[in-house]
């Protein structure tokens, strides 16, 4: 198996069981060794006070995105931290890319940076993340 089709296979097996991403309206537009990219368009129950994305859903975009780039190797990977900063508000009806990609990765940690940007290219947002290998495989065949 080819580490894109690892990549693709893990993917997979996490897809079918990640019930929060599924149910925000998410699409995986993009998966290979190390990055993931993710969609997800803000409706109406998502905005805040302030008539904008609320914070944490442009959180939990990121984080879906960080969790399949993490996962893209076999291992099982959960987070061991994460941190946002918030540039530009998201917008009623916004399409948001989130696109996490690999910094580094050694032992049993990694390193993933996420962009949150809306159709027009405007970042919204930059997430980090530290990853943290457990026990297990994605697949059945490790």
């Amino acid at each position: 198996m080819t580490p894109e089709d690892t990549a693709r296979a893990c993917a997979q097996a996490m897809w079918a069981d990640d019930r929060a991403s599924q149910a925000l309206g998410m699409e995986m537009t993009h998966i290979a060794p190390g990055t993931a990219t993710l969609t997800m368009t803000v409706t109406e129950p998502m905005t805040n006070g302030h008539g904008t994305c609320h914070g944490g859903y442009l959180f939990t975009l990121a984080d879906s995105a960080f969790a399949f780039a993490c996962n893209s190797h076999g291992p099982r990977v959960v987070a061991q931290g994460a941190s946002i900063s918030f540039l530009a508000p998201g917008q009623l009806g916004d399409r948001l890319t989130a696109t996490a990609r690999e910094v580094h990765r050694a032992g049993r940690s990694g390193l993933y940076d996420v962009t949150v940007t809306r159709e027009d290219g405007t970042v919204i947002a930059e997430f980090r993340g530290q990853s943290r290998t457990i026990r297990g495989h994605h697949l059945e065949t490790e």
